[in-house]
């Protein structure tokens, strides 16, 4: 994590967006973890009420569009295919341990490419690689480099690429892609290296970034031809394929984009990532690292914090409890309305002026 991230009062605003949800029953079991609730943040520049509707409209999309099925059960059989037509793919690490994803989209053959598959199908393929990032890939880089990942280092060589490329069918990709990663993934990107751009994509670009933030415009950097000492700044020589300048091959995977090579793959790692474990353990242990060494006040607030991660499972239960009370009390109040407009009825069905028959005394 960098400084920022370690921030006391960001975490203590981590804990208070959480108490926020929790308490208006807005918390998943899944999908509510320390990490996910700072990506959401840090999109709306820590405002509870935006990072709120944010999050909000992140679940009602996982529900909508069936986020968690198509991660386990849609299969890409046309994969190989596609790749030849659009290469792409994950690749290895940078210095600090982020995994790197790479596009070649100067070689991209849009046409055979929408032979292949369809806008949907790779939009769906699109997700289960997403999904596959937050549950494997940054679990795994953490791992191997004993440090929070949860972003990630993007190479777009946009070499032949210009203003003729962006057709109607790459627009729409593009489009849907963006909306999806910037809504739903948000905060994910470290760092994007744009080469080999030429004035035809530059053209292309003032059209392009229109779509994107601020935030995510601070972090593109395109470069022309003469990239390379850029690149090697921030990844090893090791670490990056050929056909950008660097010394790997992945011979024995097809190819350095088919490799999908990283610690995502390590046996070993994959196992401490399935082990059973807690999002409170997990937050807790980072908790431990980041105040190691920190100052006296900042170990105050960051023992504030765990205070209040203690009290986290109480509460939800306590919440829990309230909500079936409440349910139950509206089960109550609504059988006692059905009583009374049926009261309501007989009264109204007595007639005021009828005449009241009095018997006579025997």
């Amino acid at each position: 994590m960098n400084k920022e991230e370690q921030s006391p009062n960001n975490e203590e605003m981590v804990e208070a967006f959480r108490n926020l949800l929790l308490l208006h029953g807005h918390l998943p079991d899944k999908h509510g973890d320390h990490n996910t609730l700072r990506r959401f943040l840090k999109m709306r520049d820590f405002d509870l009420e935006k990072s709120k509707e944010a999050f909000l409209n992140y679940m009602k999309w996982r529900v909508d569009y069936k986020v968690d099925l198509i991660s386990q059960k849609f299969k890409f059989e046309e994969y190989g295919e596609v790749k030849k037509h659009y290469p792409h793919g994950f690749h290895k690490v940078d210095k600090t341990g982020r995994p790197i994803y790479i596009e070649r989209l100067g070689m991209t053959d849009l046409n055979a490419f929408l032979k292949a598959t369809t806008i949907e199908r790779y939009v769906n393929y699109h997700i289960k690689e997403q999904e596959k990032t937050m549950s494997l890939r940054y679990p795994a880089c953490s791992i191997a480099s004993d440090k929070h990942v949860s972003s990630t280092t993007t190479i777009l060589d946009v070499s032949g690429v210009g203003m003729s490329n962006f057709s109607k069918p790459a627009r729409s990709l593009f489009m849907e892609i963006q909306k999806i990663d910037s809504n739903y993934y948000p905060e994910t990107l470290h760092r994007l290296f744009v080469v080999n751009a030429s004035s035809g994509f530059r053209m292309l670009w003032l059209a392009l970034k229109t779509f994107l933030d601020a935030r995510t415009l601070a972090k593109v950097q395109v470069l022309g031809p003469n990239y390379l000492g850029e690149l090697l700044e921030a990844i090893e020589p090791s670490n990056l394929p050929t056909f950008l300048g660097g010394n790997c091959t992945c011979s024995d995977h097809g190819g350095c984009l088919f490799s999908d090579e990283g610690p995502w793959n390590d046996p070993g790692i994959k196992e401490k990532i399935e082990e059973p474990s807690t999002i409170e353990d997990a937050h807790s242990e980072t908790m431990d690292k980041v105040s190691e060494n920190a100052p006296a006040n900042q170990k105050e607030s960051l023992g504030k914090v765990m205070i209040t991660m203690e009290k986290y499972a109480a509460l939800k239960t306590a919440v829990k409890d309230s909500q079936k009370r409440i349910e139950m009390l509206e089960i109550s109040l609504h059988e006692t309305k059905k009583v009374l407009i049926g009261l309501a009825e007989i009264i109204e069905a007595i007639q005021p002026n009828q005449p009241i028959t009095k018997c006579k005394p025997v």
